[in-house]
């Protein structure tokens, strides 16, 4: 008897040896604030801003004076060929152009409408504007001020693409955007 007395008094020391500093030691809370949803929010403009700055390339372009810039961040919208209405994939485009656009609101772009080598020079000139036109109309009503984009058709004269085939006539298809100023 004795010595299951002994032994439970030599466990019951090591159980506190153990559990006691385990609940003296105090747990040291970093002082560290929950940013707000505001300052979440700029700081995702900051990000994007960031983005968007270092995504400007520099680039000198025919029949405009000075330098003008290029962004991978505005993307091109696609027409079908002798088409120039907007599918559901190009106003998804333009929405997120419309969104850059909202947020640097001092940005001045050109739309450039293209088309691939089919057809005439003048109906090709014709159909650039129209598709220059749609995509410029739909940045206008996605809330982008029309005072800020301006529309020119290359028509064939630019192509993205310069072969002769079916794939580099629907990327020479489209409305390409340039930022005139920011």
């Amino acid at each position: 008897m004795r010595t299951h007395r002994w032994i439970w008094n030599i466990v019951l020391l090591a159980l506190i040896i153990v559990i006691v500093p385990q609940c003296t030691r105090k747990i040291v809370a970093k002082d560290e604030t929950v940013p707000t949803a505001e300052q979440q929010q700029a700081t995702a403009r900051e990000r994007e801003q960031r983005t968007f700055e270092e995504s400007l390339t520099a680039k000198k372009y025919p029949g405009i004076e000075g330098t003008v810039m290029e962004s991978a961040m505005l993307k091109d919208v696609n027409f079908a060929f002798d088409r120039y209405d907007l599918t559901a994939e190009a106003r998804n485009i333009l929405a997120e152009n419309a969104k850059l656009m909202l947020a640097n609101p001092s940005l001045r772009l050109q739309i450039e409408g293209h088309c691939d080598e089919r057809g005439s020079n003048e109906y090709n000139l014709a159909l650039g504007e129209k598709r220059a036109m749609s995509a410029k109309l739909y940045l206008v009503k996605l809330g982008v001020k029309t005072e800020n984009l301006s529309t020119i058709s290359y028509g064939e004269e630019m192509p993205l693409d310069p072969q002769h085939n079916e794939e580099a006539w629907a990327k020479n298809r489209r409305a390409h955007f340039v930022i005139l100023s920011k």
